[in-house]
């Protein structure tokens, strides 16, 4: 079950219904999305992946998914899953450009990475990053995350692999 997490300035919650509209238009914003997944997708299919949040991640308590809240607002979104890619649990975590700047990527990751390691008892958390992403890199490497390896895609775009141990 997704817990509710509180920082100082954000709140992150599992999504409502409602939140679709939101969610969707984060997805949609092309500074965002270019850095999510495999790139941008169409209106389709975020909507269809914020259907999968309650019909396949909620409903069968797979892994945590949050809306992220700041004064009420949905600014972002969060992750935290086991993968494959990584062999082990991996952060994802998205901000919407109005949101930029403030140090809330930071106070946003350090929730997801504290969750991680104090209720899911990790000894390490990992995250991929598109190599061009260097706000994000740069994020990453101030909490301390170090340069495990690089994934060369299938598109010839590099994504790195960077690890937190405990």
């Amino acid at each position: 079950m997704t817990p509710t997490l509180r920082t100082e300035r954000l709140l992150l919650e599992p999504y409502a219904p409602e939140d679709e509209e939101d969610f969707v238009a984060l997805f949609q914003d092309a500074k965002v999305s270019r850095w999510m997944g495999d790139g941008p997708s169409s209106e389709a299919e975020d909507r269809a992946l914020f259907g999968r949040v309650f019909t396949k991640v909620y409903a069968q308590d797979l892994f945590a998914v949050w809306a992220v809240r700041r004064d009420g607002r949905l600014v972002g979104h969060a992750e935290i899953k086991r993968t494959d890619t990584v062999d082990g649990h991996e952060i994802i975590y998205a901000l919407a450009p109005t949101a930029w700047g403030s140090g809330l990527g930071t106070e946003l990751a350090r929730a997801v990475i504290a969750h991680g390691f104090d209720t899911l008892g990790l000894d390490e958390v990992h995250a991929t990053v598109a190599a061009a992403n260097e706000a994000s890199l740069t994020l990453l490497d101030r909490m301390g995350f170090a340069y495990v390896r690089d994934i060369e895609e299938d598109d010839g775009s590099t994504t790195r692999v960077l690890t937190l141990r405990r």
